[in-house]
């Protein structure tokens, strides 16, 4: 079990963002950056162990890999989202095409325009654009 979970009560922060990746690298450069831009993070590197400690309303935003080991980043948006039905997510993938989860992209956004994935090796201004994209949309 692996989770790289911290505490910045000192900063103003920006919103609270949950990190869920199986690569440790993944987590700590978004967590690095995330908090350099005044958000809260928490990171995972176990899905199981984010769906264990995952509260309603603790979070502004969700940023998931989609392919890892123990389930895909669908799978566990839709188990978040069980707990937290307001919840907003952004999918993180090394994949070119999309096209191996087209049954799970279906039913996790039914409606056009609801589509946000960031696709890895990310940039930090990318995902930061994203982010701001993401929470400001209704």
């Amino acid at each position: 079990m692996t989770s790289y979970e911290g505490n910045l009560s000192n900063v103003n922060k920006r919103g609270s963002i949950l990190v869920v990746d199986d690569e440790p690298d993944i987590v700590i450069t978004l967590r690095t950056v995330l908090e350099r831009n005044n958000f809260k993070v928490d990171t995972y590197t176990e899905p199981r162990q984010a769906i264990k400690n995952f509260e309603i309303n603790a979070y502004n935003l969700l940023i998931l890999d989609i392919k890892m080991p123990q389930m895909n980043g669908f799978e566990l948006y839709k188990e978040l989202k069980k707990i937290d039905e307001n919840i907003k997510v952004c999918f993180l993938t090394a994949l070119s095409e999309l096209h191996d989860y087209d049954v799970f992209k279906k039913e996790v956004f039914p409606k056009t325009g609801q589509r946000y994935y960031v696709q890895k090796p990310i940039e930090n201004d990318e995902i930061l654009e994203r982010i701001n994209e993401i929470l400001d949309s209704s």
